[in-house]
């Protein structure tokens, strides 16, 4: 039988969200319901609501969460009732061809739940990223609940469900920064601040943060940056050549998602260096290179997707540096909000006051 619960729902193009009644299904084969305990309000739900993803509206907002399974569908077993787990949207397939070749970290067919969420009046619900978690309950596909240690708190473990794990990932996963390495991270958001901590995480000698707001650089600079540019002043390219010799990093991770950043990391980059772009860009966004520079340079562009990651690897993997202090994940959380602050959160966002607010239920 359908639950009932709160959920926040956007309805429309650039339209404030609201907190709606939603039903939520008992899980089918191979789904679950989880208990939400926290969720993060990240940029891609303000993408969400503002149409820069898709326009399936309405969207059921929320998907960088933690909580408990409540129950689960037929053939489920890799998680039971009572698990303490982190939402991904990344629920490894196990047959395609990238799996097959046991690369289930590029996965081309993750699968959500099959059934929708609606509101009372029937009308069906998208859930971001296939998790709709800025709501008491959800119901997602069972492989999209990893478990971690329920040691940790759910409103920094949730955190990996999105924002930390992309920049980490980006950095370590993606962008291969080794021992030595110098690293340039264009952007000091939520992603880029974890950029900066994948990249002191694997041994890189030199991480430059790049930002236009000094309050993000001085944020950069506490999670790992050892230099730090702001462009609004400062042309970066000439900057991270200067702090790298004249040669440019080995690795530039674009945590923004436009052209403009993008072009920055291109040239900011050493001869045989790595581009990453993890910052996502919007539909009509589009990028001119002249091609003899993409030739002449050499080196890798790559794009991050969920920080190349996988969760069952990943997750625990993180919670366990943290729990060790070799990691602080409970930096990224500045303030911890009620399911009906999420507008206010998304303005707060916008203005740069914060690297997570995190919906505790």
């Amino acid at each position: 039988m359908a639950q009932e619960v709160r959920g926040v729902v956007a309805p429309g193009k650039n339209e404030p969200v609201r907190l709606e009644t939603i039903l939520v299904p008992d899980p089918g084969p191979g789904e679950a319901v989880v208990k939400v305990q926290a969720c993060g309000v990240c940029h891609t739900d303000l993408h969400y609501k503002q149409g820069g993803i898709n326009d399936d509206f309405p969207f059921l907002l929320g998907h960088e969460a933690s909580g408990v399974v409540e129950s689960v569908g037929e053939g489920v077993t890799d998680v039971a009732p009572g698990d303490f787990v982190v939402l991904n949207w990344r629920a490894v397939c196990g047959s395609c061809r990238a799996c097959l070749r046991g690369r289930p970290q590029y996965c081309f067919n993750t699968h959500n739940a099959r059934q929708k969420m609606t509101l009372k009046d029937g009308t069906e619900l998208s859930p971001a990223l296939g998790i709709g978690a800025f709501a008491d309950k959800t119901l997602v596909a069972a492989g999209q609940c990893t478990k971690v240690d329920p040691g940790v708190a759910p409103a920094v473990a949730g955190l990996l469900g999105c924002g930390v794990m992309a920049g980490i990932g980006a950095a370590i996963n993606t962008g291969g920064v080794g021992r030595g390495d110098a690293v340039a991270v264009i952007g000091c958001g939520g992603v880029g601040d974890a950029a900066v901590v994948g990249a002191r995480l694997a041994g890189a000698a030199k991480i430059i943060a790049v930002d236009i707001d000094d309050r993000k650089l001085e944020t950069a600079r506490t999670m790992g940056a050892t230099h730090t540019v702001n462009s609004r002043t400062t042309d970066p390219v000439e900057a991270v050549r200067e702090l790298t010799g004249g040669f440019g990093a080995d690795v530039v991770i674009d945590a923004v998602g436009r052209p403009e950043t993008y072009r920055q990391a291109f040239y900011a980059r050493d001869l045989a260096g790595t581009v990453v772009l993890v910052g996502v860009p919007t539909p009509e966004m589009t990028l001119e290179l002249p091609l003899l520079d993409v030739f002449g340079r050499g080196g890798a562009l790559k794009s991050s997707w969920y920080g190349d990651c996988l969760p069952s690897r990943d997750f625990p993997m993180l919670i366990d540096l943290h729990q060790q202090g070799r990691i602080d994940l409970g930096a990224f959380v500045t303030e911890t909000i009620g399911i009906d602050e999420v507008e206010r959160a998304f303005d707060r966002m916008h203005a740069g006051d914060v690297l997570r607010s995190v919906v505790v239920l």
